[in-house]
């Protein structure tokens, strides 16, 4: 997730009305925002056919629902059971919505546990995927670890997969995925400490990586963080945000949300490093608001990501191929239904969905 300080105060001041959490852990939360099933709303959206290959995707007559708002801003979905679980960063909260039932906190405070203000604008956890076995792992953002879930009961200690690298505590973990040998990569930029920047008293690192956790999925519940084996694969980019691996793995992806916004391929190593990095696409030009953010990938290869506007479509090779304008600054998405067809898009306030005719790649893929 990127910083939307200036983007923020100016929707604040255009809408007023909306209901907003603050950052801070100790003040008041939002309201449990969101809907029960007669509260879904259509809203007017547009989508952008860059290629004719995107009518293959995306249907001629799809609609853009509002199932859930009244959030600040909101991040990390993942569909777990029956129920979308995202984060609401600055509320410090991971929320849990149902259909027919509307949206919950499930967990809070979620990340910054301190009993002094937080000092920043997100005190929360960021981006959530699950593992081979189904458990919720997330990245810890303010509270600068990467946890897993044992199960989902949230009064139960999550365990720590890790929380530094040679000594150093990370920035705030953003984004995550797993791969199907158990190995988890995620993705280190500064957005969750309090100044959100390079030079923030916090920041230990000096570097905005890119990271390989070995045998994350055998880590015991509750053993000690496993810092020892981190491996650093990307260290160039200046704010790493989203990750995704292709079909097969043979690809992982990683954007890159400011100053440059770009979307990077590659290619995955026997061992599971990294090498022959290249520049899928830069959207640096493009003025809109929004960057390069959460992405996932469909079973034909295709990359679903936030991006200027709302959500980018790219090949494999990165041509995009359209784009879905959602009315809101787009943080991450995810697919999820019996037939992971529909596209769940987490974005400032709400949380959206959007029927697609391709079903997304399984969260973990087979060996």
């Amino acid at each position: 997730m990127q910083s939307r300080i200036p983007y923020r105060l100016l929707l604040i001041a255009l809408l007023a009305p909306c209901a907003i959490v603050t950052g801070c852990k100790n003040s008041k939360p939002a309201p449990a925002a969101g809907s029960a099933a007669s509260d879904v709303i259509t809203v007017p959206f547009k989508v952008d056919r860059l290629d004719p290959s995107i009518d293959s995707i995306l249907p001629a007559d799809a609609k853009l629902e509002r199932v859930a708002t009244g959030f600040k801003w909101v991040e990390g979905p993942v569909w777990v059971g029956d129920s979308l679980f995202f984060a609401e960063i600055p509320s410090d909260s991971i929320r849990k919505w149902t259909p027919g039932q509307g949206a919950s906190i499930w967990l809070q405070p979620s990340g910054y546990k301190g009993s002094a203000p937080y000092g920043g604008p997100e005190p929360g956890t960021n981006g959530m995927t699950l593992d081979a076995q189904g458990r919720l792992t997330v990245a810890g953002h303010a509270q600068r670890d990467i946890l897993r879930f044992e199960s989902l009961d949230p009064t139960q200690p999550p365990t720590v997969l890790a929380d530094s690298y040679e000594g150093k505590r990370f920035n705030s973990p953003n984004d995550l995925v797993y791969k199907s040998d158990g190995s988890l990569y995620f993705t280190d930029p500064p957005y969750g400490l309090p100044t959100q920047h390079d030079d923030d008293p916090l920041k230990q690192l000096k570097v905005n990586g890119v990271y390989r956790l070995p045998h994350a999925l055998d880590h015991k519940a509750g053993a000690p963080a496993d810092n020892a084996h981190l491996q650093l694969l990307v260290k160039d980019l200046t704010r790493p945000n989203g990750i995704a691996f292709s079909p097969g793995e043979k690809y992982l992806y990683v954007d890159n949300s400011e100053p440059k916004k770009l979307w990077m391929r590659y290619t995955v190593r026997p061992d599971g490093t990294l090498t022959d990095p290249k520049l899928l696409y830069d959207a640096t030009k493009d003025s809109r608001p929004g960057a390069p953010d959460g992405m996932k990938v469909d079973v034909n290869g295709d990359i679903y990501s936030a991006g200027p506007g709302g959500v980018w479509i790219f090949s494999p090779e990165g041509k995009p191929l359209g784009t879905i304008d959602v009315p809101e600054r787009v943080g991450n998405l995810t697919f999820a239904g019996p037939d992971r067809k529909t596209l769940y898009i987490a974005a400032d306030s709400s949380i959206y969905r959007i029927n697609v005719n391709v079903a997304g790649e399984p969260l973990v893929q087979g060996k």
